[in-house]
């Protein structure tokens, strides 16, 4: 796919990952939709920082734990570029959640966040894909789902379900759209991790370092540019997490 003139929808596009993202989709000729939830002043930094590589730009406010916002922000989505020729579910929700001591309220949010609301984003935008003929899908999943995270395994469940969800749109939406998915290792830690925890983060790392955003942008301008020949595949970005 060549991405100058493509529109690229992209979740949770606001901050950290996202922002990388849609700035480096930006950089490659693409216009940007993104999306946010209570991030409304970054999420307008990040369309006038997009608008500065020449292509257009709009934000729009999604609960995407609700389907009929994820429809109705496709909808205006659409009226407003004619086209979406990318999906880039990155919107998620990460927070501990003790096995023995998780509320419904938590299952319900880390289901909904990190795999209903991709399932619901696909429905509403695999059509118009077909309707083009082309179109390429990349869900982020997460490495913990090769080895879920005692502590975090509502999040653990639903980033395992995106691997089911990504192989599964694979087949449904075939011959003409492409649907991958990314599991990242350790890229961004949270601001609040003590030192300690981030060496033992990084040892447990093949190349001891933590990864960068960028890695994660060159593994989707790989998915996108680089092959329109791989479809229903998951791609590890860790530092060789998974082999330590």
């Amino acid at each position: 796919m060549r991405l100058k003139g493509k529109v690229a929808l992209v979740t949770g596009g606001a901050k950290r990952i996202g922002q990388e993202i849609a700035l480096g989709l930006a950089a490659r000729g693409c216009h940007l939709a993104i999306t946010y939830n209570r991030s409304r002043t970054e999420a307008e930094a990040v369309v006038s920082k997009i608008r500065k590589h020449g292509v257009k730009a709009a934000a729009f406010q999604v609960d995407q734990r609700h389907s009929a916002a994820i429809r109705e922000a496709v909808r205006e989505i659409y009226a407003e570029f004619g086209r979406i020729d990318i999906l880039i579910n990155n919107a998620s929700s990460f927070y501990p959640t003790p096995w023995d001591r998780v509320t419904d309220l938590q299952w319900e949010d880390l289901l909904k966040t990190n795999l209903t609301g991709p399932w619901w984003f696909a429905q509403a935008v695999g059509p118009i894909m077909k309707r083009q003929k082309a179109g390429k899908i990349i869900n982020m999943a997460d490495v913990s789902v090769f080895s879920p995270w005692t502590d975090y395994l509502p999040y653990c469940v639903a980033k395992g379900g995106v691997v089911t969800l990504t192989k599964g749109l694979a087949k449904v939406l075939a011959p003409h759209v492409q649907v991958n998915a990314i599991a990242p290792g350790p890229i961004l830690l949270p601001p609040d991790i003590s030192p300690a925890e981030k060496k033992r983060v990084i040892q447990r790392t093949l190349l001891k370092r933590v990864g960068d955003p960028q890695d994660i942008v060159q593994a989707i301008l790989f998915f996108l540019e680089g092959s329109d020949f791989v479809t229903g595949a998951l791609l590890p970005v860790d530092g060789g997490r998974l082999l330590a």
